[in-house]
């Protein structure tokens, strides 16, 4: 994997935002496996195809790319198209697969993928309607919120300019698949549960520490008045599939691929 852009491929255009979608996409094309199924070449969509970016011919997985400078402190937002839009993708089922890279110095410095299935509304951010002098007055965009995704569900390819041998990205998208669910009420309770156990910064933590997230889960589901009883389901789910383990009396270890 060539880490490097190619600088030539751009030299005919003059926008900036058009040279790096086309040095960002060519990388993936010419670099990129299928991160699901190992396939060694991804194909990229026609310009301007409005679900995705890129596709793969065995295992017919579809693929949108995000790029941007990475800078001293990234932020974790990522700017996105029509919120609208954005939300009813998530609720289909023909979302696309996510790649968010980073650059600097014209080289791929990271690069993570994060499976469709553990994109929910949470993570999208509305943004607030164009101006009545815009061209496109009272559009309504949206930012994607990637740091609330939980740490399993972001994929390392390429960390601070190392690639992640293919068959661990493999195996952690594997790993991962096991909690997929179509029905976004059980994908949002996962992906929170999920979300708090990251906040817990050591290795082994207990039922109550889960607890202590009780008000922020029940911002986020306020039409569940059991928070407590789907927090333990939610844990029985992540034990069952590998992702913690139960040591008795209400205590859990974190598991790693």
């Amino acid at each position: 994997m060539n880490l490097d852009f190619t600088i030539e491929i751009a030299n005919k255009y003059k926008n900036n935002s058009q040279k790096t979608r086309v040095l960002t996409e060519s990388w993936v094309r010419d670099n990129m496996y299928c991160p699901i199924c190992g396939e060694p070449i991804l194909r990229q969509y026609n310009a301007n195809r409005p679900v995705a970016d890129f596709y793969c011919d065995k295992c017919d997985s579809d693929f949108e790319l995000k790029s941007r400078e990475q800078k001293a402190f990234s932020s974790n937002i990522i700017p996105d198209g029509a919120y609208d839009k954005m939300i009813e993708r998530i609720s289909s089922t023909n979302n696309p697969n996510l790649f968010v890279m980073e650059y600097l110095n014209q080289r791929v410095t990271n690069l993570i993928f994060i499976p469709k299935f553990f994109f929910v509304p949470s993570i999208i951010i509305k943004r607030p309607p164009l101006k009545e002098t815009a061209r496109r007055k009272g559009w309504i965009g949206c930012n994607i919120n990637i740091g609330s995704i939980p740490n399993d569900a972001k994929i390392i390819i390429i960390k601070n300019g190392i690639e992640t041998p293919v068959n661990y990205v493999i195996n952690s998208y594997n790993r991962i698949r096991l909690l997929k669910t179509d029905k976004i009420p059980a994908r949002g309770w996962l992906f929170d549960t999920m979300a708090c156990i990251d906040k817990i910064e050591h290795e082994y933590f207990s039922l109550n520490e889960l607890y202590g997230f009780e008000s922020i889960l029940k911002l986020n589901h306020p039409e569940n008045n059991f928070i407590k009883a789907k927090i333990r389901q939610q844990l029985q789910i992540l034990r069952d599939n590998g992702f913690i383990e139960f040591l008795g009396n209400g205590k859990y270890r974190k598991l790693k691929l």
